[in-house]
C-alpha cells in the first residue's frame, strides 16, 4: 500500500520490465523466507516485504497492457489479467488448506508459490517487451511531466477519483468477506448441529466458491460493458454500479441464511461475489482511458494506496471491532444469556451487515462517475492525438487559443486591405 505510489513514479519514467522482474523476485523470495521464520516480528517483516514486491507488479502491469492494446481488445486483455485476482484468491484457500493438511505444517502453504514466481521472473526478463508509453493510441512520443504535476492532474480527474472511491468500497467488502466469511459460516454450522466442524473443509469450499465467482464475474463484467458500449458511452460506470447494488442484498440474505442452510449460504455468497467481481477489470479500463499514458502508473499507485488504506487493509479489523461492540451490547441487554456460540454468531452477523451499506455507497460513487466519464475520456483522446511531445497545461492551452485567434484576426485584416 505504501510503496505503490513510489512504483507509480518509477513506472512512468523507467524500464517497467526490470521493475516488475525485481518486484516478482522479491515477492517470491520473501514468501519463501517468511515460511522459515520462528520469530513473530521477523515473520511480519518478510510478509510486509511480500507486499512491496506485489505493489511493483500490480501498479505497472496494467499500464503495459494499455500500451499494447486499445478499445475492446484492451478490455478483453484486462479481463484476462484481472481474472487472476479472484481466481488466485480462491486457489489460495484451496492450495493452502490442502498443502497444510497433506504435509502437516501450514508453513508449506508459503513454499508452493515461489517456484511459480521464478518462472514469472524468467518470462518477464526474456520474453516480455516494454512498449512505448501510449504506443497503442498515438504514433508520436509523449514525454513524462513533473511528478507533482502528474499527481495534481490525477487528483483533479473526477472520473478517476469517484471510480477509485467506488473501487475502495469493492476492496472493503472483498477484504471483509475473505477474512471473516469462512469463520462466520463455521459458526452457522455449529448452530445447526452439535458435531465438530472441519475448518479446513469450510475454507476449501469457500475458496472454490470465490474462485468460481471470479471465473464467471470478471469476464462477464467486461463482456457486458463491451456489448453495450456502442449504445451507451457511460456503460462502464453503470455496470460497476449495478454490480455493487445487486451484491448488497445478496450479502445480507447470505448472512441470514448461514444459520439455517450452509448450501443456500454458499450459493448466495457465490452470486454476491459474482456481482462484486463485475467491477475488477472495468475499473482498470476506466483508469486507463481517463488518464494520460505518461501518468497511468502514478494513477495506478494512487488507486492502490487509497483502495487498500481505506478498503481491505482496515475492513477485517473494523468488522471485528463492530462484532465485539455488538457482543457487549447483547450482554448488557440480557445478562443471563449463556449461549456464547449464538452471541458470537449474531454479533458477527450484525457487523457483516455493514458491508451491505458500504456496497450501496460504492454503487452511488460509480453512478456519479458516469456524469464525468465521457468528458474526461475525450480530454485524454484530444491530448494524445494533438501532441507528440507532452500534455500541455491549461494555461498553455489558453495561450495557444488566444494566439490562434490573434493570428486569424491579422489575416482577416490583411485580406480586407487587399480587397480595398
Amino acid at each position: 500500500m505504501i510503496f505503490a505510489p513510489l512504483f507509480g513514479y518509477l513506472g512512468d519514467r523507467y524500464s517497467r520490465r526490470w521493475i516488475m522482474a525485481a518486484g516478482v523476485f522479491l515477492w517470491s523470495l520473501t514468501t519463501l523466507c517468511g515460511s522459515f521464520m520462528n520469530n513473530f516480528w521477523w515473520f511480519m517483516l518478510f510478509r510486509a516485504m511480500v507486499g512491496v514486491g506485489e505493489a511493483s507488479y500490480s501498479t505497472i502491469a496494467p499500464t503495459i497492457i494499455s500500451d499494447y492494446f486499445i478499445g475492446d481488445v484492451r478490455s478483453k486483455m484486462l479481463a484476462l489479467f484481472y481474472f487472476a485476482i479472484p481466481v488466485g484468491s480462491g486457489m489460495g484457500y484451496i492450495v493452502g488448506s490442502e498443502t497444510a493438511k497433506a504435509v502437516g505444517q501450514w508453513q508449506w502453504a508459503l513454499r508452493v508459490t515461489p517456484a511459480l514466481g521464478l518462472v514469472a521472473v524468467l518470462l518477464i526478463v526474456f520474453v516480455l517487451e516494454d512498449p512505448e508509453r501510449g504506443q497503442s493510441e498515438c504514433s508520436g512520443h509523449i514525454e513524462a511531466t513533473p511528478w507533482l504535476e502528474d499527481v495534481k492532474d490525477v487528483v483533479q480527474n473526477r472520473s478517476f477519483m469517484f471510480s477509485t472511491a467506488g473501487f475502495t468500497c469493492v476492496a472493503f467488502v472483498a477484504g471483509a468477506l475473505s477474512w471473516w466469511g469462512p469463520s462466520f459460516i463455521e459458526m452457522g454450522i455449529k448452530l445447526q448441529n452439535s458435531g465438530d466442524v472441519d475448518s479446513d473443509s469450510v475454507a476449501y469450499k469457500f475458496g472454490i466458491v470465490s474462485m468460481l465467482s471470479g471465473l464467471v464475474g470478471v469476464p462477464l463484467g467486461s463482456l457486458a460493458a463491451q456489448r453495450w458500449r456502442n449504445k451507451c458511452q457511460r456503460i462502464d460506470a453503470y455496470v460497476c454500479a449495478v454490480g455493487l447494488l445487486a451484491s448488497a442484498p445478496l450479502v445480507f440474505v447470505a448472512c441470514v441464511a448461514a444459520r439455517y442452510s450452509v448450501d443456500l449460504c454458499f450459493a448466495l455468497v457465490f452470486f454476491a461475489e459474482l456481482f462484486l467481481n463485475l467491477t475488477w477489470s472495468i475499473v482498470a479500463d476506466i483508469l486507463l482511458y481517463v488518464v494520460l499514458p505518461t501518468r497511468r502508473s502514478t494513477a495506478e499507485g494512487f488507486q492502490l494506496l487509497v483502495s487498500h488504506a481505506l478498503g481491505d487493509a482496515g475492513s477485517p479489523y473494523l468488522i471485528g471491532v463492530l462484532s465485539e461492540a455488538f457482543k457487549i451490547g447483547m450482554r448488557s441487554e440480557n445478562s443471563t444469556t449463556d449461549d456464547t456460540d449464538l452471541a458470537k454468531f449474531k454479533s458477527l452477523q450484525y457487523a457483516l451487515f455493514s458491508t451491505c451499506f458500504v456496497e450501496v455507497i460504492g454503487g452511488l460513487f460509480f453512478l456519479i462517475t458516469a456524469f464525468y466519464i465521457i468528458q474526461d475520456k475525450h480530454k485524454v483522446e484530444q491530448a494524445v492525438n494533438g501532441s507528440t511531445r507532452h500534455p500541455r497545461s491549461e494555461q498553455e492551452e489558453q495561450l495557444q487559443v488566444e494566439t490562434s485567434n490573434a493570428q486569424q484576426l491579422l489575416v482577416n485584416n490583411s485580406d480586407e486591405r487587399n480587397i480595398s
